[in-house]
């Protein structure tokens, strides 16, 4: 049996609408649902013709689903402790579900989520492969005993949040406070949009609001962790290209900003079906011809590497990653 939402907190039809009302939603409904069942089949199709198995692995499906419903939960159980609620966990448990289908509506989330859970792939296999530490390679353990105190700090705060990232996706979650910070206002928003429209459920959202903006800071996160260390390196932060050296996350960090992409459209460059535009955008970073495919057959020690990149100079690597509408 469903937990009763904390008394004001509106997340159905209210009570009293007409029966002309409930008509206009139940056609709405059904034009939801057909819409639905007509996605379904370009899906399936696209699943079906798709060789790279590495993107759409039902271990990523069931990540990247997880870390919808704990983000979901999350925001429910602020806005239950905003309410008041006796239960928070419990209600948040029977209640997260559909606020989770309303963030998995917005692409900007799905690509976050996605790229994160391809990151955990990446990282696990180069484990097994390469004997990679996930959360101490070699770079980030000469920062911790660099002499300058606010850099092995830092390196520091790194490595643990580089464990808690670990655990994490274990566990198939993913905290609010690890997230962008355009992707927590628009986490709050879609909050705010799905309890309703009354004063009381306005209140509580807000009281939600404040209660997690509250905790959130940006610099703490381990994306911007990462990006710290690397300004701390000044000329030196090329050696976070060495993938061996620098483990795969702070590698993919330094790959997106050697290339001009973003981290998530960096991560795509990985994957098994992208091995031209992987190579293109480490060219791009300024690697040598031989440091680009090392990099490359670390990646993916049994495919055949394109050719062509030899011949390109970094700027005319970054020019064609521009026209190709790949710089984000």
């Amino acid at each position: 049996m469903a937990i009763p939402a904390p008394s004001g907190i509106q997340t159905g039809r209210p009570a009293g609408t007409s029966a002309g009302a409930s008509a206009s939603r139940m056609a709405e409904d059904i034009a939801a649902a057909r819409g639905a069942i007509a996605n379904v089949v370009p899906i399936l199709r696209h699943l079906l013709r798709s060789d790279d198995n590495s993107i759409f692995s039902d271990e990523i499906i069931a990540r990247v689903r997880g870390m919808f419903l704990d983000v979901a939960r999350q925001l429910v159980v602020a806005l239950a402790e905003a309410a008041g609620h006796a239960e928070p966990e419990g209600w948040a448990h029977e209640a997260a579900d559909e606020l989770a289908h309303l963030l998995a509506d917005n692409s900007a989330f799905l690509e976050h989520f996605h790229t994160l859970a391809l990151e955990w792939q990446w990282t696990s296999r180069l484990e097994r492969s390469r004997g990679l530490d996930p959360v101490l390679p070699p770079l980030l353990q000469s920062r911790m005993a660099d002499t300058d105190a606010e850099v092995s700090a830092g390196a520091m705060g790194l490595l643990a949040a580089q464990a808690r990232f670990c655990q994490n996706q274990r566990r198939m979650q993913l905290p609010l406070e690890e997230l962008p910070g355009d992707l927590v206002h628009m986490a709050l928003m879609t909050l705010r949009g799905h309890v309703g429209v009354d004063a009381s459920s306005e209140s509580y959202a807000v009281v939600a609001e404040r209660s997690v903006r509250a905790r959130i800071d940006e610099t703490r996160s381990r994306l911007a962790r990462m990006s710290s260390l690397l300004d701390s390196m000044g000329g030196e932060a090329g050696a976070a290209l060495d993938l061996d050296k620098a483990g795969f996350a702070m590698f993919l960090t330094a790959f997106a900003r050697g290339s001009g992409l973003s981290r998530e459209a960096a991560i795509m460059a990985t994957v098994d079906s992208q091995l031209p535009r992987l190579m293109l955008a480490l060219r791009a970073c300024g690697l040598s011809s031989t440091a680009v495919v090392a990099t490359a057959q670390a990646l993916h020690p049994d495919a055949v590497l394109p050719g062509g990149h030899a011949e390109l100079t970094p700027a005319a690597a970054a020019a064609l990653l521009v026209q190709a509408g790949d710089r984000m």
